[in-house]
């Protein structure tokens, strides 16, 4: 617990600390670009079977749905000796040769590989594995980061994600696209974690929540740039390298970002710790408080967390001890519900009928009460309250659309974008507390098992979707739920208001222990309370 101290004596909340912000928070405004631009990339013009070759564009007729709409996957059968047939008779075939789309206002993946009709299953599918690349990247990435350091893979994510990104915007065939659109999500899970990390290690105990709720608004302005570019640039293939150029210059900007401290302490590399501690004391205006660090105080401050990184930690030392087991298992469930819920709205922006460009802004723009809202609550009503609550009210806004009938497409997207906001203060509100509830050994560990968690519940909302055939209610049913559920079991995890970082896992042991002795001491007194008056005696004097 002794590096919390050593912080506040170079001023855990100084200018450096601003720096280190701005530093990691920019290149989150381009990670709602990525990770949204489905929205705009693959949307589904209005379409109808291309007439046959030989067939007369102008005298060919469309079959119409119940609504009175030509069918979009549907045409009457051509014969070239006989009478074109009316509207509503006359047999019917698939699309043999190809679509006709309304593409008057943007083009897209769908029209341009034909992900409609029996194919529309692919647009999910391509959403699908840019989040099986979210998740592999939480996996591999997280423990690379604990051996390796937090700043060479953010450096390499950066790069990964510029160059995988730029190359989507010229793929020959859909297959292509899909690989490197997996490639982006693995970088963006390395950005992700590291900018997590260093963010939370790199300032005081007391500033953890406010920073790393305004890193969180910088994915919220993100979202406003995203339709801005999206309105500006309706050609998907010069969206998708707009969005990603950007991230070659941060990667050159990344080499300014200093490793986080604590890795280095825990990992042998002292010297150089001290050498960016005095660095870090200066630019803070505390030159006098860094001479006074030595590498004989630092090693002796933190003798018992060096003595201990030298073990090997692995995913099973994420359930080694009881309240480790307890902590990863509600994690991971709330994780997980907040990424399933949040992408099944963040990602149906196109069904609720409003402007696109509009309903994004709108789907951006209630982040930002949600996220101040989230920080006067985590700092006053505390951790679990807060995350308990946002799961709890967005799972019953996704399961009140169920009553809610499709005429009344104003309700409907009140109630989703309720439920986005509570989701987007859920995830706000997770991206702290699971850093502070895993200890340094393994912290990095245990966010990537939690972003893996999500990627996985992220990944699997696209093809949940896919139930609306069934029934229209049914994905709606199973987001909701979720969500419930994982809100139900963050009551059951520990409160980490004012706390200070657990270093190790007997830190966290110790902590545990410690929350648990106010309600032995109330017990005690209401025991006391129950105890018999005595007579008094004659001795008067001071007990």
């Amino acid at each position: 617990m002794a590096f919390s101290k050593l912080m506040d004596s170079v001023n855990g909340q100084g200018p450096f600390q601003f720096l280190i912000m701005v530093l990691l928070g920019i290149p989150i405004l381009g990670m709602a670009n990525h990770n949204l631009l489905q929205i705009f990339t693959a949307t589904s013009p209005a379409h109808h079977c291309r007439p046959p070759p030989n067939a007369s564009a102008e005298s060919w007729v469309l079959p119409t749905g119940l609504g009175g709409k030509p069918e979009p996957c549907l045409r009457f059968v051509y014969q070239p000796n006989a009478s074109l047939p009316n509207d509503t008779r006359g047999a019917t075939e698939p699309c043999l040769d190809g679509w006709v789309y309304n593409v008057s206002t943007r083009d897209s993946i769908v029209t341009e590989w034909d992900l409609v009709c029996d194919s529309h299953k692919l647009k999910e599918m391509a959403q699908s594995v840019f989040m099986a690349g979210t998740l592999i990247g939480g996996i591999v990435l997280g423990d690379l980061s604990d051996r390796f350091g937090r700043k060479p893979v953010l450096s390499c994510s950066y790069l990964l994600l510029a160059a995988s990104g730029s190359g989507a915007a010229f793929s020959p065939t859909l297959s292509t696209y899909m690989v490197l659109r997996f490639l982006c999500g693995f970088g963006i899970s390395g950005v992700t974690l590291s900018t997590v990390i260093l963010n939370v290690e790199w300032v005081s105990t007391r500033m953890r929540a406010i920073t790393s709720i305004i890193v969180g608004y910088f994915y919220t302005i993100g979202q406003f740039i995203l339709p801005s570019l999206a309105y500006a640039i309706p050609q998907w293939r010069c969206l998708q390298l707009t969005v990603s150029v950007p991230f070659f210059v941060f990667f050159l900007l990344s080499w300014w970002v200093p490793e986080s401290i604590r890795w280095m302490v825990l990992s042998g590399k002292s010297v150089k710790a001290l050498k960016i501690l005095r660095w870090v004391a200066v630019f803070n205006g505390k030159k006098e408080e860094g001479e006074k660090l030595s590498l004989e105080g630092l090693k002796l401050n933190l003798q018992t967390e060096i003595s201990l990184a030298k073990a090997k930690y692995s995913v099973a030392d994420l359930f080694r001890t009881p309240i480790l087991r307890r902590v990863t298992f509600c994690l991971s469930l709330a994780w997980f519900s907040t990424g399933f819920a949040y992408y099944s709205l963040a990602m149906g922006v196109e069904e609720f009928g409003f402007n696109l460009y509009l309903l994004q802004f709108i789907f951006g723009g209630i982040d930002i009460p949600g996220k101040f809202i989230t920080i006067l609550s985590m700092s006053y009503l505390g951790r679990h309250t807060t995350q308990a609550t946002a799961l709890l009210l967005a799972g019953g806004a996704i399961l009140a659309l169920i009553f809610v009938p499709s005429d009344l497409q104003t309700l409907r997207t009140v109630l989703a974008v309720f439920g986005k906001g509570c989701l987007s203060s859920s995830f706000s509100c997770l991206f702290l507390y699971t850093s502070e509830l895993y200890p340094t050994v393994i912290r990095q560990t245990g966010m990537g098992i939690s972003n893996l968690l999500t990627r996985v519940g992220s990944m699997t909302a696209p093809m949940v979707r896919i139930t609306g055939e069934l029934h229209p209610f049914v994905p709606n049913v199973i987001f909701g739920s979720f969500a419930l559920l994982g809100g139900s079991v963050c009551f059951f995890l520990p409160e980490t208001l004012n706390q200070p970082l657990p270093e190790t896992i007997q830190d966290m042991e110790a902590w545990s222990q410690r929350a648990k002795e106010p309600k032995q001491e109330s017990e005690a007194e209401k025991a006391s309370q129950r105890i018999p008056l005595q007579p008094c005696g004659l001795d008067l004097g001071p007990s």
